[in-house]
């Protein structure tokens, strides 16, 4: 009996390690939140912030640019979802910059009509709300989880 509870306490102790190990390391866990000064923000500017190791973009729309958005039909779209539903507020825009298709990183397209974004990779279109429209990128430009802390302040994570 005591060998067996001994052998039971050998395994844990040798297990553990292996088990530890696959946390998040501690500068990962440092990074599990970013807090973004918006003040310094103009309306049509557009900043990129490191939050887990991914770009991301926070974006002051100006009322035209939220118009234009909300006027396109979801019926254009690939992964439907109205920008209502990617914003907590209309004049703040907050996605992960990372293309859903292969993982290139998107440019700001002021050319195009919708006035979003172009993957140059492989030619995926999204709209100012990351909202795919054509291309091969199967889903919409991710949304982290964020809060507004105030008027100027954001918190991402």
């Amino acid at each position: 009996m005591f060998s067996a509870a001994a052998a039971g306490v050998g395994v844990a102790v040798t297990a553990w390690p292996f088990i530890d190990q696959m946390n998040p390391s501690a500068a990962t866990q440092a990074l599990s939140t970013t807090e973004v000064d918006l003040t310094p923000i103009t309306p049509g500017q557009q900043i990129t912030v490191m939050w887990q190791g991914k770009p991301t973009w926070v974006r002051r729309r100006t009322p035209e640019e939220v118009a234009q958005i909300r006027a396109i039909p979801n019926s254009e779209l690939k992964d439907p979802q109205p920008d209502q539903e990617r914003v907590q507020k209309a004049e703040w825009l907050v996605v992960i910059g990372i293309c859903t298709h292969l993982g290139c990183i998107p440019n700001r397209d002021n050319s195009g009509e919708q006035g979003g974004y172009l993957c140059a990779c492989h030619g995926s279109v999204y709209d100012g709300s990351g909202r795919i429209m054509r291309g091969p990128a199967p889903l919409n430009l991710a949304v982290p989880p964020y809060a507004f802390l105030s008027d100027t302040l954001v918190r991402i994570g």
